[in-house]
């Protein structure tokens, strides 16, 4: 698949390089521009392009940038993007850590994942932002293997949740279903799933122990 990842942080690294070793054609953007991403692109065989390159054509589209730089994602970020492009938001809210208060999230009751999908104009599904970013290298299992770990996929587009499941478990991760976009709480940081290395069914007994109240920690 053609795959477009905006962010070239520890996520967004170890995706580009998981994805490229798979055969996708990966094409990968930061804030600071492609001139930066020569080492990653020469070490993975990743293109490296302008933000509002990264999503011509993709199938698919990783947006794993902080969360305050949502907003300042260039418009029409998706406007090139494959018919039916599936985007993975792996974004968390962290107001008093990086991003600052977000009145829409904590005022309005908004998950994080719903606030970025409104400045996208796009639904998004919601996974990868509560995994440890060397697990991506480090933990792939075959399927059926007794350590393989799980990892939450919350979003409302059923085509687009099951592509993304699809490929999570071509990277050798098993995925729990966590609903839609407005139940994405449930893996929001300090949730019980948040960070989890478990199976299957410890994800689904960690998605059901979530509280909606968000931790003190985690308010601006």
């Amino acid at each position: 698949m053609k795959i477009g990842i905006i962010g070239a942080g520890n996520i967004g690294g170890n995706l580009t390089r998981r994805l490229t070793a798979l055969g996708h054609d990966v094409s990968v953007a930061n804030s600071r521009g492609p001139g930066t991403l020569t080492a990653l692109a020469e070490e993975t065989g990743a293109t490296p392009v302008r933000a509002e390159e990264a999503a011509r054509g993709a199938e698919i589209v990783v947006v794993t940038v902080p969360l305050k730089a949502v907003p300042g994602l260039p418009s029409g970020l998706l406007d090139g993007a494959a018919d039916g492009v599936a985007v993975i938001d792996t974004g968390n809210y962290y107001p008093q850590q990086r991003d600052g208060r977000i009145a829409a999230i904590e005022d309005e009751g908004l998950t994080e994942s719903r606030w970025t999908e409104q400045h996208l104009g796009h639904p998004v599904i919601k996974a990868f932002n509560g995994t440890f970013a060397q697990d991506l290298l480090d933990r792939p299992r075959p399927a059926g293997a007794a350590d393989r770990i799980a990892l939450p996929v919350a979003g409302d587009d059923e085509a687009a949740k099951a592509r993304v499941r699809a490929l999570i478990d071509a990277l050798g991760f098993d995925t729990v279903d966590a609903g839609g976009i407005d139940d994405s709480w449930r893996q929001q940081p300090d949730s019980p799933v948040y960070g989890l290395r478990a199976d299957v069914a410890g994800v689904e007994k960690a998605l059901a122990g979530a509280s909606p109240t968000r931790p003190e920690g985690f308010r601006g």
